[in-house]
Protein backbone atom coordinates (compact mmCIF):
# COMPACT_ATOMS: atom_id res chain seq x y z
CA UNK A 1 0.00 0.00 0.00
CA UNK A 2 1.43 3.46 -1.16
CA UNK A 3 0.81 6.43 0.73
CA UNK A 4 -1.51 8.07 -1.85
CA UNK A 5 -3.75 4.76 -1.20
CA UNK A 6 -3.57 5.33 2.40
CA UNK A 7 -4.57 8.86 1.98
CA UNK A 8 -7.92 7.82 -0.08
CA UNK A 9 -8.99 5.17 2.57
CA UNK A 10 -8.09 7.82 5.12
CA UNK A 11 -10.39 10.65 3.90
CA UNK A 12 -13.02 8.45 3.23
CA UNK A 13 -12.55 7.27 6.94
CA UNK A 14 -13.00 10.67 7.97
CA UNK A 15 -15.92 11.84 6.52
CA UNK A 16 -17.47 8.70 7.68
CA UNK A 17 -16.46 9.00 11.33
CA UNK A 18 -19.06 11.52 14.07
CA UNK A 19 -19.32 9.44 17.15
CA UNK A 20 -16.51 10.75 19.74
CA UNK A 21 -16.59 7.07 21.57
CA UNK A 22 -15.35 6.16 17.91
CA UNK A 23 -13.76 8.39 16.77
CA UNK A 24 -10.81 8.93 13.98
CA UNK A 25 -8.28 8.23 16.99
CA UNK A 26 -9.99 4.86 18.23
CA UNK A 27 -9.68 4.48 14.08
CA UNK A 28 -5.59 5.06 14.17
CA UNK A 29 -4.97 2.91 17.52
CA UNK A 30 -7.03 0.13 16.18
CA UNK A 31 -4.79 0.04 13.66
CA UNK A 32 -1.52 0.44 15.26
CA UNK A 33 -2.59 -1.97 17.54
CA UNK A 34 -3.08 -3.75 14.16
CA UNK A 35 0.50 -3.34 13.10
CA UNK A 36 2.08 -3.85 16.82
CA UNK A 37 -0.36 -7.72 16.94
CA UNK A 38 0.73 -8.51 12.65
CA UNK A 39 4.29 -7.49 13.91
CA UNK A 40 4.54 -11.16 15.61
CA UNK A 41 2.28 -13.54 12.73
CA UNK A 42 3.48 -14.78 9.38
CA UNK A 43 2.47 -14.37 6.34
CA UNK A 44 -0.19 -11.17 7.00
CA UNK A 45 -1.53 -9.50 3.99
CA UNK A 46 -1.01 -5.81 5.04
CA UNK A 47 -2.86 -4.07 1.94
CA UNK A 48 -6.17 -5.60 3.42
CA UNK A 49 -5.00 -5.57 6.98
CA UNK A 50 -4.44 -1.45 6.79
CA UNK A 51 -7.44 -0.87 5.00
CA UNK A 52 -9.92 -3.53 7.00
CA UNK A 53 -8.79 -1.00 10.22
CA UNK A 54 -9.27 2.14 8.66
CA UNK A 55 -12.70 1.48 7.45
CA UNK A 56 -13.97 -0.89 10.36
CA UNK A 57 -16.62 1.64 11.96
CA UNK A 58 -17.49 3.54 9.10
CA UNK A 59 -20.96 1.68 9.41
CA UNK A 60 -21.46 3.57 13.19
CA UNK A 61 -23.71 6.25 11.55
CA UNK A 62 -26.36 3.85 9.91
CA UNK A 63 -26.20 1.76 13.32
CA UNK A 64 -26.83 5.31 15.73
CA UNK A 65 -29.83 6.01 13.40
CA UNK A 66 -31.66 2.55 13.16
CA UNK A 67 -30.41 0.48 16.44
CA UNK A 68 -31.80 -2.46 14.21
CA UNK A 69 -28.33 -2.29 11.70
CA UNK A 70 -25.54 -3.92 12.57
CA UNK A 71 -22.64 -1.52 12.37
CA UNK A 72 -20.28 -4.19 11.68
CA UNK A 73 -23.11 -5.63 8.60
CA UNK A 74 -23.43 -2.69 7.56
CA UNK A 75 -19.45 -1.06 6.96
CA UNK A 76 -18.77 -4.11 5.54
CA UNK A 77 -20.95 -3.12 3.03
CA UNK A 78 -20.26 0.41 2.65
CA UNK A 79 -16.60 -0.43 2.44
CA UNK A 80 -16.96 -3.20 -0.68
CA UNK A 81 -18.61 -0.52 -2.44
CA UNK A 82 -16.40 2.00 -1.98
CA UNK A 83 -13.66 -0.10 -2.69
CA UNK A 84 -15.01 -0.97 -5.50
CA UNK A 85 -15.88 2.02 -7.03
CA UNK A 86 -12.26 3.41 -6.43
CA UNK A 87 -10.87 0.61 -9.06
CA UNK A 88 -9.65 -2.21 -6.18
CA UNK A 89 -10.30 -5.69 -7.06
CA UNK A 90 -13.27 -7.06 -6.15
CA UNK A 91 -11.62 -10.27 -4.41
CA UNK A 92 -9.90 -7.61 -2.39
CA UNK A 93 -12.88 -5.85 -1.79
CA UNK A 94 -14.51 -8.74 -0.40
CA UNK A 95 -11.92 -10.02 1.73
CA UNK A 96 -12.08 -6.49 3.68
CA UNK A 97 -15.72 -6.48 3.74
CA UNK A 98 -15.41 -10.24 5.89
CA UNK A 99 -12.79 -8.28 7.82
CA UNK A 100 -14.90 -5.93 8.81
CA UNK A 101 -18.32 -7.59 9.25
CA UNK A 102 -16.77 -10.13 11.78
CA UNK A 103 -14.93 -7.62 13.84
CA UNK A 104 -18.18 -7.31 16.26
CA UNK A 105 -18.24 -9.44 19.33
CA UNK A 106 -20.89 -11.97 17.69
CA UNK A 107 -20.67 -15.87 18.20
CA UNK A 108 -22.58 -16.31 14.85
CA UNK A 109 -19.94 -14.77 13.01
CA UNK A 110 -16.32 -15.20 14.04
CA UNK A 111 -13.62 -14.31 11.92
CA UNK A 112 -11.91 -16.34 9.91
CA UNK A 113 -8.86 -15.02 7.82
CA UNK A 114 -5.81 -13.88 9.44
CA UNK A 115 -5.72 -10.44 9.38
CA UNK A 116 -9.95 -10.59 10.52
CA UNK A 117 -8.58 -12.17 13.58
CA UNK A 118 -6.00 -8.83 14.27
CA UNK A 119 -8.78 -6.87 13.56
CA UNK A 120 -11.12 -8.04 15.82
CA UNK A 121 -8.25 -8.76 18.87
CA UNK A 122 -6.70 -4.60 17.61
CA UNK A 123 -10.68 -3.34 18.20
CA UNK A 124 -11.32 -5.38 21.56
CA UNK A 125 -7.38 -3.67 22.32
CA UNK A 126 -8.95 -0.10 22.74
CA UNK A 127 -11.66 -1.71 25.37
CA UNK A 128 -9.40 -3.07 27.54
CA UNK A 129 -7.98 -1.75 30.74
CA UNK A 130 -7.64 2.70 31.61
CA UNK A 131 -8.40 3.37 27.74
CA UNK A 132 -11.41 0.62 27.48
CA UNK A 133 -13.09 2.18 30.75
CA UNK A 134 -12.77 5.68 29.81
CA UNK A 135 -14.42 5.31 26.28
CA UNK A 136 -16.92 3.40 27.93
CA UNK A 137 -17.55 6.20 30.06
CA UNK A 138 -17.81 8.52 27.20
CA UNK A 139 -20.09 6.13 25.26
CA UNK A 140 -22.49 6.61 28.38
CA UNK A 141 -22.89 9.97 28.31
CA UNK A 142 -23.36 10.27 24.94
CA UNK A 143 -26.60 8.06 25.02
CA UNK A 144 -27.20 9.48 28.24
CA UNK A 145 -27.09 6.05 30.32
CA UNK A 146 -26.50 6.09 34.01
CA UNK A 147 -23.23 5.02 35.72
CA UNK A 148 -24.86 2.17 37.71
CA UNK A 149 -28.43 1.19 38.98
CA UNK A 150 -30.01 0.17 42.11
CA UNK A 151 -32.06 -2.58 44.00
CA UNK A 152 -35.42 -1.54 45.62
CA UNK A 153 -34.07 -1.60 48.99
CA UNK A 154 -31.90 1.79 47.77
CA UNK A 155 -28.43 -0.49 47.66
CA UNK A 156 -26.18 -0.51 44.48
CA UNK A 157 -25.92 -3.12 42.05
CA UNK A 158 -22.72 -4.11 40.64
CA UNK A 159 -23.66 -4.50 37.49
CA UNK A 160 -23.71 -8.47 37.16
CA UNK A 161 -28.05 -8.96 36.87
CA UNK A 162 -28.99 -5.84 35.32
CA UNK A 163 -31.55 -5.46 32.19
CA UNK A 164 -31.22 -1.85 32.20
CA UNK A 165 -27.88 -0.32 30.62
CA UNK A 166 -25.15 1.42 32.86
CA UNK A 167 -21.63 1.41 33.07
CA UNK A 168 -21.70 -0.58 35.34
CA UNK A 169 -24.15 -3.53 33.90
CA UNK A 170 -21.65 -2.83 30.68
CA UNK A 171 -18.45 -3.64 32.59
CA UNK A 172 -19.98 -7.03 34.00
CA UNK A 173 -21.76 -7.86 30.73
CA UNK A 174 -18.78 -6.63 28.48
CA UNK A 175 -15.84 -5.51 29.55
CA UNK A 176 -14.97 -8.05 32.54
CA UNK A 177 -15.25 -10.78 29.90
CA UNK A 178 -12.54 -9.31 27.29
CA UNK A 179 -9.86 -10.76 28.09
CA UNK A 180 -10.72 -14.35 27.18
CA UNK A 181 -11.46 -13.58 23.39
CA UNK A 182 -8.46 -12.77 21.88
CA UNK A 183 -7.42 -14.70 18.61
CA UNK A 184 -3.95 -13.87 18.81
CA UNK A 185 -1.24 -14.15 21.50
CA UNK A 186 0.22 -11.15 20.88
CA UNK A 187 -3.57 -9.63 21.45
CA UNK A 188 -4.40 -11.42 24.57
CA UNK A 189 -0.98 -10.59 25.88
CA UNK A 190 -1.30 -7.55 25.12
CA UNK A 191 -4.64 -6.95 27.12
CA UNK A 192 -3.74 -8.95 29.92
CA UNK A 193 -1.08 -6.40 30.71
CA UNK A 194 -4.05 -3.84 31.12
CA UNK A 195 -6.54 -5.50 32.68
CA UNK A 196 -5.53 -4.61 36.36
CA UNK A 197 -5.90 -0.47 35.64
CA UNK A 198 -9.37 -2.03 34.87
CA UNK A 199 -10.25 -3.82 37.16
CA UNK A 200 -9.26 -1.72 39.94
CA UNK A 201 -10.69 1.20 38.80
CA UNK A 202 -14.02 -0.82 38.26
CA UNK A 203 -13.86 -1.89 42.58
CA UNK A 204 -12.82 1.66 43.69
CA UNK A 205 -16.31 3.58 41.68
CA UNK A 206 -18.23 0.41 42.72
CA UNK A 207 -16.47 0.70 46.57
CA UNK A 208 -17.12 4.50 46.43
CA UNK A 209 -20.63 4.74 45.30
CA UNK A 210 -21.80 1.77 47.65
CA UNK A 211 -20.22 3.74 50.66
CA UNK A 212 -21.89 6.94 50.15
CA UNK A 213 -25.22 5.53 49.42
CA UNK A 214 -25.00 3.02 52.26
CA UNK A 215 -23.83 5.51 54.90
CA UNK A 216 -25.81 8.78 53.20
CA UNK A 217 -29.04 7.00 53.57
CA UNK A 218 -28.61 5.62 57.45
CA UNK A 219 -27.80 9.37 58.23
CA UNK A 220 -30.88 10.76 56.58
CA UNK A 221 -33.00 8.14 58.27
CA UNK A 222 -31.58 9.41 61.65
CA UNK A 223 -31.88 12.69 60.77
CA UNK A 224 -35.56 12.45 59.29
CA UNK A 225 -36.70 10.23 62.54
CA UNK A 226 -35.94 13.01 64.92
CA UNK A 227 -37.67 15.80 63.62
Amino acid sequence: MNADTFALLESYMLQCMEDSAHDKEHIYRVLYNALRIAAGEDKVDFDVLICSCLLHDIGRKEQYENANICHAIAGGEKACRFLLENGFPLAFSQRVQDCIQSHRFRKSSPPQSLEAKILFDADKLDVCGALGIARSLLYVGIVSEPLYSLFPDGTVSDGEYDTEPSFFHEYKFKLEKLYDCFYTETGKKLALNRRKAAVDFYESIYREVSISHREGQELLRKLLENQ
